[in-house]
């Protein structure tokens, strides 16, 4: 029971995460740049890859896409650890990608973004590891 909660709580602090990044991106001004005038060049410049879109509208789809992904897995593994945690538990291929997935979140937190979001989610690693461990 203990390692069925420690997995909902990891699975819960990624759905938040998500849920918090997907709100930053379209409702307030947190990704913009502190410059002023980099918004309006973002907002007008193509990448070399397609005139279609800005560089602007590629982050603001990044970073959404990005904040669907981490929704999903809360969505998913909360699910999975929730109401069917021994076939999840009897899954290794679950429970691999489950931890790779959250090492690989870990791991571009560290290097490309900040303080915040890498304590969330080596948080929700390490609830993740414990609760692998106590569903054993």
């Amino acid at each position: 029971m203990l390692g069925q909660i420690c997995i909902v709580i990891s699975a819960i602090i990624i759905f938040l995460l998500g849920t918090l990044h997907l709100t930053y991106t379209f409702f307030t001004d947190k990704f913009h740049p502190q410059d002023t005038a980099l918004l309006t060049t973002l907002k007008v410049a193509t990448p070399i890859i397609s005139r279609e879109t800005t560089i602007w509208k590629g982050l603001v789809g990044f970073n959404a896409s990005h904040s669907i992904g981490f929704i999903m897995f809360g969505l998913i593994y909360g699910y999975l650890a929730f109401a069917h945690l021994d076939f999840f538990v009897s899954s290794a291929f679950l429970m691999i990608i489950g931890l790779a997935t959250l090492l690989s979140y870990m791991a571009l937190a560290k290097q490309y973004w900040f303080k915040v979001p890498f304590t969330g989610i080596t948080l929700a690693t390490a609830f993740y590891i414990v609760g692998l461990v106590l569903s054993r």
